[in-house]
């Protein structure tokens, strides 16, 4: 007999099933893909009802693949795709729609009109957040516009709004709770983060009903209990909660203030955790909370960039200078290393921290010598450039020191950026051994909770490896004033 976790982790592409041991290592998992549905408007939308049962069946699944018995699943922790939004008939427990995703703009009207445009300023006060399409706030308002049971259900008391958490929360607990967790709520657009509460002044701008909005709870809360659909024997605990980029974050142990992490994937989220009181940033990084756990709250800047292992995949798939993205590493290797050659991924602008929509991507500093080799190693360079214009945004935002960059995702996996990337920021990087951040970071959670973890001892069998700064201090400040000196060039 032992002791499970079950972890959830439910992102944009699928759901995944992830078993953890008493000792907390990974012992199982298991992946299944949903439908992205996009019509010709460019509108991206998710089966709500498809990725309920999705979780289901990967619940069932990676129990079966682990061969233990169920009985001994002692709690169930939850990792999400955050800001895709989603409302439901409290009496039918049906979706009302399709859930709106996290990239799907159509409610990028709304937020142009006077009346909520001239709000931005108060929006990002009280949420931390830009004024966007990106977050439920307006994705509520377009469904409140354009759905139109969404009103009568409203009139009734039965209109349930909420993010994919709340919505597996609810599903998973057949409608008996109806609860988000602080990560999930700060992302809404809706939250007032430093009072702790539904914005009531918000709700009305978007026209969202407060009372259809989810009981906000701290991050270890129980949930509610689950049968799993029928198949546990027994009912188990719900008893973690948090937004994905907030799970890989508590995942790589970054739980005290100045600690911070980065995700390389198709873009990159860096997370920044600044303790217990907001900090607001006036160059563009955004607030929000970390989570709540153990009673206390946490808060975090956070930046996001779009085109970091993104650049990898068109170097392979559009203008096929590489045959697979893995082939980079070699190729930055066999550069000439004196040649001074840039790139800077400006595809649909820039972001944090230059803000400029209008800027376009340039190569730059190409001399005769530079190739094939040169040109990619420039590629994988400007991913660990953009990633340091971050991580020293936040240090000056913050006034904290950072000693130490904890990273995970795909590109990780290359150590020439993984030593560059340390090179070039000139702090140390470390790498788990261990991918699943997300759902790992749930697990702990709700395995600390239940009193199964030891919130320090948990984390200490993960095998790390850690890059230090070989780099000389000269040549890191000519590289890095050469890489400013490029994106100053696709400014307008």
């Amino acid at each position: 007999m032992g002791s499970y976790i079950l972890a959830i982790d439910q992102s944009t592409q699928g759901t995944k099933g992830l078993l953890f041991d008493e000792l907390g290592v990974l012992i199982a998992r298991i992946d299944r893909a949903h439908r992205q549905i996009v019509n010709g408007k460019g509108w991206v939308e998710h089966d709500p009802m498809e990725i309920l049962q999705n979780t289901l069946i990967v619940s069932r699944e990676v129990v079966e693949k682990a061969g233990i018995d169920k009985k001994d699943i002692r709690a169930i922790g939850i990792s999400n795709q955050r800001e895709t939004s989603l409302m439901w008939d409290s009496e039918t427990g049906m979706p009302v729609c399709h859930a709106v995703v996290w990239q799907c703009a159509r409610a990028a009207e709304i937020c142009e009109r006077p009346e909520i445009s001239a709000l931005a300023d108060i929006i990002k006060e009280k949420t931390g957040l830009h004024l966007s399409p990106y977050f439920p706030a307006a994705k509520f308002a377009w469904m409140m516009e354009n759905i139109p049971e969404t009103k009568e259900l409203a009139a009734q008391g039965r209109l349930r709004c909420g993010t994919v958490d709340t919505w597996l929360v609810y599903g998973l607990t057949e409608g008996r709770s109806f609860k988000t967790d602080y990560s999930n709520a700060s992302r809404t657009q809706l939250f007032h983060i430093t009072d702790l509460r539904w914005d009531i002044d918000l709700c009305r701008s978007f026209d969202v009903p407060p009372e259809a909005l989810p009981e906000v709870c701290m991050s270890d809360s129980d949930f509610g209990i689950t049968t799993l659909g029928g198949w546990l024997d027994r009912p188990i605990p719900i008893h973690g909660v948090l937004g994905d980029s907030h799970g890989a974050l508590f995942g790589q142990n970054c739980r005290k203030p100045g600690q911070i992490k980065a995700t390389y994937g198709t873009g990159s989220s860096v997370m920044m955790n600044i303790g217990s009181c907001p900090k607001f940033s006036g160059r563009g990084l955004v607030t929000s909370l970390a989570w709540g756990i153990q009673g206390k709250i946490s808060y975090v800047f956070e930046g996001n960039l779009n085109y970091t292992g993104a650049v990898m995949t068109w170097l392979e798939k559009d203008v096929r200078l590489i045959d697979h993205v893995s082939a980079a590493t070699e190729f930055a290797y066999a550069a000439n290393p004196n040649d001074k050659t840039y790139f800077v991924p400006a595809f649909t602008g820039l972001g944090a921290p230059y803000w400029d929509s209008h800027a376009t991507g340039l190569l730059t500093g190409i001399t005769r010598t530079t190739g094939r080799d040169e040109i990619v190693r420039a590629c994988l360079d400007c991913i660990a450039y953009q990633i340091t214009d971050l991580t020293a945004l936040m240090r000056e935002e913050s006034g904290m020191e950072i000693s130490e960059l904890r990273v995970d995702g795909g590109p990780t996996a290359s150590t020439y950026l993984m030593q560059f990337q340390s090179d070039i920021a000139g702090i140390t990087v470390q790498v788990p051994a261990l991918q699943e951040l997300s759902g790992m970071g749930v697990a702990y959670a709700a395995g600390i909770a239940i009193g199964l973890y030891d919130g320090g001892a948990i984390y200490e069998h993960i095998q790390h490896r850690k890059y230090g700064v070989k780099m000389l201090e000269e040549d890191r400040e000519k590289r890095y004033a050469g890489w400013k000196a490029a994106v100053a060039r696709t400014l307008r």
